[in-house]
């Protein structure tokens, strides 16, 4: 098996637009690419691909494969499977990347089960590096490094996909840094014919009539997040941490504990299993910090974190450590802010 095949990004695409989640997976791809000297593709499936390229070239990619068929839009899991399965067996990439969401975490398992090859979910970092086996002692070179946390947490596992292929996994939104490489990156483009690869009965579903209902709360964007955790106590407790993030201009995020107990809504919830944030600022209340609520904040300018216990695990990666009660401090900053931005 030849391991000098490129590396593909699955492409979502929505309202004439690619999925940000994609977009952010070529800029993370094209590094992976260069690391191991192989070409970044991408695939995009779906209906009006007119000028689709123009959104995914800039960033890296040396050939786009397009699919365009009205009866492929919008998804449905047997027709877009079936075109990554016959065409991975065509062009056997050996890594396929695609976004953690609910398409990604349909088609993924499909494509990676018919193919035999393995699929790690929910990655929070991506590397090329070496493996050897203890059991055999066969070594492998320039392998995918699957690194997300496991056993609820408790560590960070990498994974490694050494004989099958393609290596794939999927990473949530937010994850991974959205970077154009050159506004005016040449590739080439690759049309597809949906009949090649997909069987008319692969078509028997057809979708009448979509809602897709908008989350109203847009945390992801906001530059500014006051964040709570279970240390807050209680719902009413949370009406603080909105008072401030009013007073700020931001919004408030929850940790899981805190959605779990019922303080905030699940739309609120940063980390491994909620969103993936990067504030300019961002202020922990009564969050001790663990491993999949910090896979989901790290990457934010500055945190300030205001515990009352002085050796939470958040305070490690905190700018500024507040020590004390929440009950005692948020007020005073509100009313500190409050003074200062008449």
């Amino acid at each position: 098996m030849t391991d000098k095949n490129n590396l593909i990004v699955y492409c979502e695409y929505e309202d004439g637009k690619v999925a940000d989640v994609s977009l952010e997976l070529l800029t993370k791809g094209r590094v992976l690419a260069d690391r191991l000297g192989v070409k970044l593709e991408a695939i995009v499936i779906g209906d009006n691909l007119d000028k689709i390229e123009e959104q995914i070239l800039p960033y890296g990619a040396d050939v786009v494969y397009k699919v365009e068929d009205k009866r492929l839009y919008p998804y449905t899991s047997n027709p877009h499977s079936e075109v990554l399965i016959n065409l991975f067996k065509e062009i056997k990439p050996q890594i396929c990347l695609m976004g953690a969401t609910c398409i990604g975490r349909d088609l993924g398992p499909r494509v990676s089960s018919c193919l035999h090859s393995g699929l790690t979910a929910d990655c929070t970092a991506l590397e090329i590096g070496d493996h050897k086996d203890p059991k055999t002692g066969k070594e492998y070179t320039d392998l995918l490094y699957q690194i997300r946390p496991a056993f609820g947490g408790n560590i960070v596992a990498t994974i490694v996909n050494p004989e099958c292929r393609p290596q794939m996994a999927t990473v949530r939104e937010g994850v991974m840094k959205k970077e154009i490489k050159d506004p005016a990156y040449k590739g080439e483009v690759i049309n597809l014919k949906a009949d090649d690869y997909v069987k008319p009965e692969d078509f028997v579903v057809e979708i009448i009539d979509r809602h897709i209902e908008k989350s109203k709360v847009n945390i992801k964007n906001s530059p500014i997040i006051v964040a709570g955790g279970y240390g807050m106590g209680s719902k009413e407790g949370f009406d603080m941490l909105f008072d401030l993030a009013n007073t700020l201009g931001g919004e408030v995020g929850a940790s899981r504990a805190a959605v779990d107990a019922g303080f905030a809504e699940h739309d609120r919830q940063i980390g491994q299993t909620g969103v993936t944030v990067r504030p300019k600022l961002y202020i922990a209340c009564g969050i001790s910090g663990q491993i999949q609520h910090i896979a989901g904040m790290q990457e934010s300018a500055i945190i300030i974190s205001i515990n009352n216990d002085p050796n939470a695990p958040i305070n490690t990666i905190a700018d500024y450590v507040i020590t004390g009660n929440v009950e005692d401090i948020v007020p005073k900053l509100i009313k500190y802010y409050k003074k200062n931005s008449k």
